[in-house]
């Protein structure tokens, strides 16, 4: 890429903090970013915490070892994405974690023509095989399928999931970004189209009316209907996170309902 990924800029956030807080919206565990030694990363939600790697050069499956120990004390299954991933949908990261039933340790989309490891969903128990694998000089995730029970998904079983199938039937939440020109065909394309509705006393001239604009973050949405996010401004996303973090990724059918905090809303 020429530059971090991390801090690439993408309608209104940069991709590390939308592909964790996206994470974070679709999963009910800890949210770890891992970091490469000496890593300098931009800033993250406030829920998400950083494990750095110990070891640089060896790859996704290092970081994959790294992540899954990071967390396997807190969760059996877990959901590995990459950082350049602008278009992940908590949709598609749910429908890969219903794919791990007991017996199996690996759910692994193929989708859109290949295999994904780093969108894929993995039982946590994993981290001391990915760290012997690493030892005998296996870097590549496809040496691990090789040694433990691996659910493949394809595309139709991936869009099967009827919410999935609505929100993203073009499975474009394994699109990733991997040179400059994949990052400005990324970055022009549109911002999710969500509904805006407001409330109290924010509801003035008809302002009450639900209405659709595109907006990556909770911060466009605010200023989509001429409102700022501060102490008078709360939002409830999707009937329930009430929140004010305006880099907070908005996907495909989100509602989001803005109030006036100042009314007790």
């Amino acid at each position: 890429m020429g530059q971090p990924k991390a801090w690439l800029e993408w309608h209104g956030s940069t991709l590390l903090y939308r592909a964790a807080a996206v994470l974070a919206r679709a999963v009910d565990g800890p949210v770890v970013v891992v970091a490469a030694p000496g890593q300098e990363l931009p800033p993250l939600p406030s829920n998400v915490s950083v494990a750095e790697d110990p070891v640089e050069g060896l790859g996704p499956m290092q970081g994959l070892a790294v992540g899954l120990a990071a967390v396997a004390d807190r969760a059996e299954t877990a959901f590995v994405c990459s950082t350049d991933m602008p278009f992940l949908h908590p949709a598609f990261v749910r429908r890969v974690l219903r794919a791990l039933p007991a017996g199996t340790d690996v759910a692994l989309p193929v989708a859109r023509g290949f295999r994904q490891p780093l969108a894929a969903g993995y039982r946590t128990a994993l981290a001391g095989l990915v760290k012997d694998l690493l030892a005998a000089g296996d870097l590549r995730p496809g040496m691990l399928f090789k040694h433990c029970e691996v659910a493949q998904l394809s595309d139709e079983e991936l869009l099967a999931d009827a919410e999935l199938a609505r929100r993203d039937p073009e499975l474009e939440s394994v699109v990733n970004v991997n040179s400059p020109d994949d990052y400005a065909a990324a970055r022009d394309r549109p911002p999710p189209q969500v509904v805006v509705e407001c409330f109290g006393a924010l509801a003035r001239n008809g302002g009450h009316r639900p209405r659709e604009v595109q907006a990556a973050t909770l911060g466009a949405a605010a200023a989509a209907v001429g409102l700022t996010l501060n102490r008078h401004v709360v939002a409830a996303l999707n009937g329930d996170q009430v929140t004010r973090d305006e880099w907070l990724p908005l996907v495909a059918g989100d509602t989001v309902a803005f109030l006036s905090a100042d009314a007790g809303g």
